[in-house]
């Protein structure tokens, strides 16, 4: 993994996990210096960041970590609530037995972090499984339209505080896909989203 690389990691996760809030100031001559790196990567990691929405560039040699706006979510949501009962539908259509065991993983991991009360590492998962399904929607032109919005969706997908009703939620869409239930697997899909944008209006704004 380059230099690059791995400043991009960091501070991707950083601001998905909250570390870094919205609104900070990410300046290139201070992180440099934190992360013990020439400012090269930093500033390519930066510009990398701005492709993904996670970071708005300010003039000169400084960005912020993006500020999500209602209108901003509302985006998100009508995308994700275009494309997700498809990709479950898909997933459960066409599931193999080692997607399927993955996935199963993932989602036993997810219930161990959100039993212990760690919403990172839950939250992580959370956004995991949903990129698992994807995959498991054995569709390239749907990986394609969705990389690019991946960082977005799983700062989209963090923006809960349920880490157990979350996991449960994720449990019967994950037995829907098994049992290849493809009408089960995009109704839940639908209430999914739907517990999703009542807890965001639940959030003070």
């Amino acid at each position: 993994m380059s230099e690059t690389e791995r400043v991009t990691r960091l501070l991707r996760e950083e601001i998905l996990d909250g570390v870094r809030a919205p609104g900070e100031r990410l300046v290139e001559r201070e992180l440099a210096t934190a992360l013990n790196v020439s400012r090269v990567p930093v500033r390519e990691a930066l510009k990398a960041l701005v492709g993904e929405g996670l970071v708005t560039l300010r003039p000169r040699s400084w960005a912020v970590v993006r500020t999500f706006t209602d209108s901003d979510i509302a985006d998100l949501l009508e995308v994700r609530t275009a494309f997700e009962p498809l990709t479950f539908r898909l997933a459960a259509e066409r599931r193999t037995r080692e997607g399927l065991d993955r996935l199963q993983a993932t989602l036993d991991e997810h219930l161990e972090a959100a039993e212990a009360g760690n919403a990172v590492l839950a939250r992580r998962k959370a956004a995991d499984f949903h990129e698992q399904v994807t995959e498991l929607a054995s569709n390239e032109l749907l990986v394609e339209i969705e990389r690019p919005l991946r960082s977005r969706m799983r700062w989209l997908l963090a923006q809960h505080d349920d880490l157990l009703g979350v996991v449960q939620q994720h449990r019967e869409l994950c037995a829907a896909i098994a049992n290849r239930d493809v009408a089960l697997a995009e109704r839940l899909a639908g209430e999914h989203l739907a517990q999703a944008r009542a807890a965001l209006r639940g959030q003070p704004s």
